[in-house]
């Protein structure tokens, strides 16, 4: 019986469940193929072997691997808000219904117009992008540009919002395998019989590897029964997580790794409510990289046309897939390994006219003609292979007909996870390629074919003593395996890289790199592999190099006199393969994407007609109008007289809160802040100024000091995150041996202000009363743990940036809409008002007080007026920049006041202050204005500046201008303090 099916290329047997047949499409026709099928293995099975187009000359291109290393093979999956461009053929699974459509052509595959780029090569060559950007000048806007814009590119997107979810998750481990090959399996089931927590992960959605594609047997047993037998012991582990689909993309500090997991992608469309990937964060206390290796090809003249694939793909098609690339397969090589390809596509009844090998003592192999010290120096077939041209060892030509054409040049190991944090390979002759080198990331193992470990017998063993070893170090004891016996035939090759004398050998298939590309960078002077690679584009597509980097670095090192280690590697970064954007986001998209972040009064102040402000993630009250208020300035200045009048009050709940907790609380904040809190007392609040490192401030706030060892630190709304992280940097990193706990309290416990004379008479009425509340008892500064209407717990700060009389009161966050509402009723007798953010920012710049606008990322403690806060008796962070000379200059920007001289003018806020006469020019500017507001209190706009030596300055005159607006006003220099100067009215 026939060993192929209905289909032109498909073979018996393999991996594949013949018993279920499915369909799919590519470019509009319907295929059919069966489950276990990729889409790349299910069109060569039905003959089809031109998948796509290149970049640059849009030549035609079939698969060329069987894997993620694929550069030729990319389509676009689905339709409408899921259709995904650049996907790899090689790993996309077969479902029913599949839809697949080719790229980067027009208007159809066979037919691409975008064709003539290669009758025009010599015009495109190396360079090409950057010299059109030099002359001539005026053809680059309107002429070059353009076409390269439109060129540009490979897929498309929809423009339509993606439908499906993605997710995010963490994982903890001991041993994280990555690679389920055999020295991947050999490792987890080391690991997993030792009890270690494993996570073996792989990018296929079968274990096994290479074992999958090749009939070498184990022992008594097949490799994939081996597998099968192996995974069903991982299975039973309640200690090991095997995730298959699962490609790990990139190393990072501390042992953790990037991996994301295809939920849904082999799937129509995910299950309702699961994701389509997840993103994965692991933590890994060891890690063991078993990602094999990656067959490299031979660049000789016209190798990319559809049917020319490497070896081990072809084999992997046959042997798993049960596809064959054409019915009559050549093979062309430098090695042995090239050799299993040829005997096993002829024990599946596929034609092999001849194996060309470039060795003068190549084998024999029986049932094929060896043409040994041959090389292959061209191809026919415009949209597929139809003959190769073979120069004999003798220098005669001969043409052979065939329609596929397998090629060998050797094998890399698969180095990207052992390069992302710049660990530098080293060169191995014994297998002509680069293998880690010591720079291994920290807890980082290698094994296998990853490691140039090339036999089977070498992958086994390696991934089980490496993992022994990782778990030793971790103080588990572990044994490794038991393995059966495999094959261990040592690496036989040839160094050879491409045919001299070929006018077109290509090297990097997607971007169409050729060897003539590398040879005109020598030419002009690109000779570092730095330059090299951005100079030809060389291993910048999607597969990153992976098939092309060696080849090239080859040909460089030729060009140059230099061996291959001395030419030198490009560094690896992850993402080893392409990642979606939508696993990166994970669920933060829409409004989960910039997620609104409510108060706990915002059901009241809804109810009050309040008028809502962003405020970064926080929706904060803006103002409160009341019946009769046509202008929002109404409502703002009612809110700053009423509480300047009687009290006030507003939730401040945004401001960030952390609390420090620890013997060494006092000693931390002391190298936070600038100033000092070593000394502060139990009971007391200091205002604090926090430098970057720089000296440059970036944050002010308050630490209250609760306890002994509890501070709970304020810090402003915007930078609350950035303070957090701040702050624990210095704890985990600069001063590791404090015994200090960070944790962030800001959603925990909901805020008020309360401010303005019977601030304290509102509170006398809610505050539970054994607490005294007096200004005796509870002075200005001061702070305590309290309880407030019969007995809920609280904490009251007695501070003030509005510069009246005024506190602070929290409770936990649950209570925060109750606590409102009684202090609302409370304070009816004193006709309480609450207020938003514009009478908030009225009110502080009234008083004085920096906030977001002056803390600008430019302004020093000296700017601020904050000079003396900058203790020199203490080291923080900061401290010693701060005091740079040119931070400390005479006429140095300091923080005033400004105020029209005639009170009907405004104060444009960002305007820049001129002399009063004189030049309005960027060499004559004196300063600019950070904030303004109308002030009721004094019944004129005002403003802060920064002003060259403005304390100095007071009462001089400065025009205050804005170009962009045409306006001009004329305004006086004042203290920055228009309200309560001497602040008699907070210590009330």
């Amino acid at each position: 019986m026939s060993q192929r099916s209905v289909l032109k290329n498909r073979l018996a047997g393999g991996l594949i469940d013949h018993g279920a047949p499915l369909s799919f499409q590519f470019d509009g026709k319907t295929y059919g193929g069966h489950q276990g099928d990729t889409l790349a293995s299910a069109l060569l099975a039905n003959g089809v072997r031109l998948m796509g187009r290149s970049f640059k000359y849009h030549r035609p291109r079939g698969v060329l691997t069987a894997g993620s290393e694929e550069p030729n093979a990319l389509v676009e999956l689905r339709s409408g808000g899921r259709q995904e461009p650049n996907t790899r053929a090689t790993v996309v699974e077969l479902y029913v219904g599949l839809e697949a459509q080719s790229q980067n052509r027009w208007p159809s595959l066979e037919h691409d117009m975008m064709a003539i780029n290669d009758r025009f090569s010599n015009f495109l060559t190396a360079g090409f992008y950057y010299k059109t950007f030099m002359w001539p000048k005026a053809f680059w806007e309107k002429l070059y540009e353009p076409i390269i814009r439109k060129a540009a590119g490979l897929g498309s997107l929809t423009g339509e919002a993606d439908p499906d979810a993605y997710d995010k998750g963490y994982l903890h481990c001991d041993l994280l395998v990555i690679g389920a090959g055999p020295t991947g399996l050999a490792a987890a089931l080391t690991a997993g019989r030792a009890g270690a927590q494993v996570i073996l992960a792989d990018e296929d959605y079968r274990l096994g590897g290479r074992l999958l594609s090749e009939t070498e047997a184990l022992s008594e047993m097949s490799g994939t029964d081996w597998v099968a037998q192996t995974q069903a012991e991982l299975a039973t582990m309640p200690n090991v997580r095997v995730m298959p689909r699962t490609t790990v993309f990139g190393a990072y500090d501390h042992g953790i790794y990037g991996a994301v997991e295809r939920n849904a992608d082999h799937l129509p469309t995910p299950a309702a409510g699961k994701p389509r990937q997840t993103l994965w964060r692991i933590y890994s206390k060891r890690a063991l990289i078993a990602t094999g290796a990656i067959e490299r090809p031979i660049a000789f003249e016209n190798n990319d046309r559809p049917g020319v694939m490497l070896a081990g793909a072809a084999r992997a098609y046959a042997n798993r897939w049960a596809a064959t690339p054409g019915q009559s397969v050549v093979v062309f090589a430098n090695n042995d390994d090239a050799y299993h390809t040829a005997r096993d596509l002829m024990a599946k009844g596929v034609e092999v006219p001849a194996i060309v090998d470039v060795r003068n003592d190549a084998p024999t192999l029986s049932g094929t003609e060896v043409l040994a010290g041959a090389e292959i120096i061209d191809t026919k077939g415009r949209l597929g292979l139809s003959s190769v041209t073979v120069r004999l060892a003798n220098g005669q030509t001969r043409t052979i007909t065939c329609d596929a054409l397998a090629v060998s040049g050797g094998w890399n190991p698969n180095l990207g996870l052992t390069c992302h944090q710049r660990g530098r390979p080293v060169w191995n002759d014994a297998i002509q390629s680069f293998v880690p080198g010591d720079g291994l990331p920290t807890g980082q193992l290698v094994a296998g074919a990853a490691a140039g470990e090339m036999s089977t017998a070498q992958a086994l063993k390696g991934g089980a003593e490496r993992a022994a070893k990782a778990l030793g170090d971790l103080g588990i004891s572990a044994h490794a395996a038991d393995l059966p016996q495999a094959e261990d035939a040592p690496v036989s090759l040839t160094p050879f890289w491409h045919v001299k004398g070929a006018k077109r050998a290509w090297l990097d298939f997607q971007n169409d790199v050729t060897v003539k590309d590398v040879k005109l960078a020598h030419q002009e002077n690109f000779t570092s592999v730095e330059h090299l690679k951005r100079y030809t584009t060389l291993g910048m597509a999607t597969d990153q190099g992976k098939t092309s980097n060696l080849g090239a670095l080859a040909v460089m090192a030729e060009l140059t006199g230099k061996s291959i280690p001395d030419t030198g590697t490009t560094i690896f970064r992850p993402p080893y393969t392409p990642v979606a954007m939508g696993a990166l986001a994970g669920r933060a998209v829409g409004k989960d994407f910039h997620p609104t972040r409510l108060t706990p009064s915002h059901k009241w102040a809804e109810e009050q007609g309040a008028v809502f402000v962003e405020v970064g993630n926080w929706l904060r009250a803006q103002w409160f109008p009341r019946d009769g208020e046509t202008h929002w300035r109404q409502s703002v200045d009612r809110e700053v007289l009423q509480t300047r009048s009687s009290v006030g009050i507003c939730d401040v709940t945004t401001l960030g809160k952390i609390d420090v907790q620890g013997a060494d609380a006092a000693t931390f904040l002391n190298m936070i802040y600038a100033n000092g809190f070593a000394k502060l007392p139990v009971g007391k609040v200091r205002y604090g100024l926090m430098l970057r490192e720089d000296g440059v401030a970036y944050d002010d706030g308050t630490a209250a000091r609760l306890a002994e060892d509890h501070f709970v630190v304020t810090t402003t709304t915007a930078n609350a995150v950035l303070v957090y992280r701040n702050m624990e940097f210095v704890r985990q990193c600069l001063c590791p041996e404090l015994d200090v706990q960070l944790i962030s309290t800001t959603e925990a416990w909901a805020q008020y202000a309360v401010a303005g004379p019977n601030a304290r008479k509102l509170l006398q009425k809610i505050v539970d009363p054994q607490f005294d509340i007096s200004n005796e008892a509870f002075p200005f500064m001061g702070c305590g743990e309290i309880t407030v209407c019969g007995g809920c717990r609280a904490r009251l700060f007695r501070i003030s940036f509005s510069g009246e009389l005024a506190y602070e009161i929290a409770v936990p966050t649950r209570y925060g809409d109750a606590l409102m509402r009684e202090m609302m009723a409370a304070g009816e007798e004193f006709d309480v008002t609450p207020y938003g953010t514009e009478a908030l920012g009225v009110m502080r710049i009234e008083k004085g007080h920096a906030a977001g606008n002056e803390l600008n990322g430019t302004t020093s403690a000296l700017n601020l007026g904050l000079g003396r806060m900058v203790s020199t008796k203490k080291d923080s962070i900061g401290n010693v920049l701060s005091r740079r000379d040119g931070m400390n200059t005479e006429d140095a920007l300091n923080l005033v006041g400004v105020r029209p001289v005639n009170s009907s003018d405004g104060v444009p806020a960002g305007g820049h202050l001129m002399a009063s006469d004189g030049p309005v020019d960027a060499a004559h500017d004196q300063g600019y204005v950070t904030s303004a507001a109308y002030s009721p209190i004094l019944q004129s706009a005002i403003g802060l500046a920064f002003v060259k030596g403005g304390s100095n300055r007071m009462g001089e005159q400065l025009r205050l201008v804005n170009p962009l607006e045409n306006q001009t006003v004329l305004v006086e220099i004042v203290s920055p303090h228009f309200v309560d100067p001497e602040g008699e009215k907070l210590r009330a």
